[in-house]
């Protein structure tokens, strides 16, 4: 039977311009493989942030995008979501960054009947720590009014979270590869390390970059680190540590294919919830780069740990996988990622998953999404 080709307008941080937007790759993933499925994409985004100055793609073809102003221009923003009525499935996605509580709301009351009102959580701890914290916030009472929730990780204690605020769904839908966008290619020395990691400078990441890779940066003089993301450059590093500044998404596969290993550390939030594996994880894993990641629960449903990944509890773990590591053994594990990412986490698979929930919602959204092996 075939499955009924949907409207979707989705409203998100941005899809054009990943410059302080780390949900980008996930965004465009997801989508461009639902449109590949026969599903129209409408992408409403904010000119905010300075996103639409630091554009790495013009306009896909597989998505309409509609770009808002940002900043005191709430009637232009009702007439946005005014204009995505004629959509089947609403989207707002949380980290827009101006007028979620707007949205948040907006968007319910706009929906027609027989439209679906979905909420994207690309940050689910921040999301549930802000309605813990504050049982007046608005947006803990619309959570029920909601058709589902997905989320972008977290897992079953995500899930629980927010069945408990009263969702009457919660299905997480974990990042992936795109194998069009990350993959293998030659090399180069102008982005050569031993160990290399791509994060921008948060308030809730710092300590944890400090610990996983400074300091095995100041134990490993000998061993070159390089430094990519928004807001390090100028901060005090170790003078083997060099920063880059942010790195436009045409760049992380030579990124990735010039180190040694790759370093992904989590957020704070994100390593207590576990089940959040970052874009980073898959973008690496595509190109066939050797992963060092930080522990966290719930990794093993993704890679396996000493044969498809590398994992450390602590700077000194980072210090000694990085000492024991020769370029065979990267190329062995690395390999090894690729062939598992393509094989279970592709976002083509995915929006399969997603495609299931959205056209047979009863029977599907209160299911885990995610298939893991034995």
């Amino acid at each position: 039977m075939p499955v009924k080709q949907l409207k979707i307008g989705f409203f998100g941080s941005s899809l054009v311009s990943s410059y302080w937007n780390g949900a980008a790759t996930y965004y465009r993933g997801l989508l461009k493989a639902l449109a590949a499925r026969g599903h129209a994409i409408t992408f409403y985004e904010p000119d905010a942030f300075e996103r639409q100055q630091h554009r790495d793609m013009a306009d896909p073809y597989w998505a309409r995008v509609v770009v808002y102003p940002g900043n005191d221009e709430e009637a232009a923003l009702r007439q946005v979501i005014a204009a995505a009525r004629d959509a089947d499935v609403l989207v707002k996605a949380s980290g827009v960054g101006v007028y979620d509580e707007l949205l948040e709301e907006a968007l319910l009351h706009a929906a027609r009947r027989s439209q679906q009102v979905i909420f994207w959580d690309v940050d689910a701890p921040a999301t549930l720590a802000r309605v813990r914290e504050n049982p007046a916030d608005p947006f803990r009472r619309l959570i029920p009014r909601y058709d589902a929730v997905l989320t972008y990780g977290g897992g079953e204690p995500v899930v629980q979270a927010y069945l408990g605020f009263g969702a009457r769904s919660c299905v997480p839908i974990y990042n992936a590869l795109d194998p069009d966008t990350h993959h293998p290619v030659p090399a180069s020395a102008d982005w050569a390390a031993d160990l290399t990691l791509l994060a921008n400078r948060l308030p809730d990441r710092e300590a944890r970059v400090a610990e996983f890779f400074l300091e095995p940066a100041r134990s490993r003089p000998e061993r070159r680190f390089l430094l990519g993301g928004n807001g390090w450059p100028g901060s005090a590093l170790p003078p083997n540590v060099r920063a880059v500044g942010h790195v436009s998404t045409r760049d992380h596969n030579v990124l990735n294919c010039s180190a040694l290993a790759v370093l992904n550390v989590a957020r704070d939030s994100m390593a207590a919830v576990g089940f959040s594996p970052a874009t980073r994880v898959f973008e690496a894993a595509g190109a066939g780069a050797c992963l060092i990641t930080d522990a966290w629960e719930g990794i093993e449903l993704f890679l396996e740990p000493e044969r498809e990944v590398l994992v450390a509890r602590d700077g000194a773990e980072v210090a000694e996988q990085l000492a024991r590591l020769n370029e065979a053994r990267a190329r062995e594990i690395g390999a090894a990622a690729r062939r598992r990412v393509l094989e279970q986490h592709t976002y083509a698979r995915r929006a399969r998953e997603v495609e299931a929930l959205l056209t047979e919602p009863s029977e599907r959204l209160a299911e885990p999404a995610l298939e893991v092996r034995a």
